[in-house]
C-alpha cells in the first residue's frame, strides 16, 4: 500500500471529522434526533404528517453544502472507476444493509458509537469487515 502524499489531506480530514461530529452533536440536542441518512431519507419515503422539513432540510444540506466548500477551496476531482450497473447495484445492497442492519454507518457509526451503543457497536464492527471482505474479493480475487 502506499500513499499519495500530494493528496494527502489530514487537516481537512480532521476538520471535515470535527465537523460531522459536532452537527451530529447539534443534531441530536436540538432535535432529539440521531443524524442517520437512512433513517432521515426512509422518512422522506414514508412521510409522516409534520416530519417532512426538517428532513428535506436536512438532504437539501447534503445536497448544497459542496456548493458552498466550493467558495472556499476548489472541489477535488471525482474519479469512479466502477460502470452505472455496478454502482446500481452497489447502491442497492447498501440500502438493502441499511435496513437489515437498522441504520447506516453514519447513525451507527458516528451516532451510536458516541452513545456506547453495543448494537452500533457490532453494527458498525459488521459494517467494516463486510467493506474489508468485498475491497479484498473485488481486488485481489476478482479484479
Amino acid at each position: 500500500m502506499t500513499i499519495d502524499w500530494n493528496n494527502f489531506t489530514p487537516g481537512m480530514s480532521l476538520a471535515g471529522g470535527l465537523l460531522i461530529g459536532l452537527a451530529s452533536v447539534m443534531f441530536l440536542l436540538f432535535n432529539g434526533r440521531i443524524a442517520g441518512i437512512s433513517g432521515v431519507v426512509g422518512g422522506l419515503l414514508k412521510p409522516t404528517r409534520g416530519d417532512m422539513a426538517w428532513r428535506i432540510a436536512f438532504v437539501a444540506g447534503l445536497v448544497i453544502s459542496p456548493l458552498v466548500f466550493a467558495f472556499a477551496a476548489p472541489l477535488p476531482e471525482v474519479r469512479i472507476e466502477a460502470s452505472y450497473p455496478v454502482l446500481l447495484i452497489a447502491g442497492l445492497l447498501v440500502g438493502i444493509g441499511t435496513r437489515f442492519g437498522s441504520g447506516c454507518t453514519s447513525g451507527h457509526g458516528v451516532c451510536g458509537l458516541s452513545r456506547r451503543s453495543p448494537r452500533s457497536l457490532v453494527a458498525t464492527v459488521s459494517f467494516m469487515f463486510a467493506g474489508f471482505v468485498t475491497v479484498y474479493i473485488v481486488r485481489h480475487l476478482i479484479g
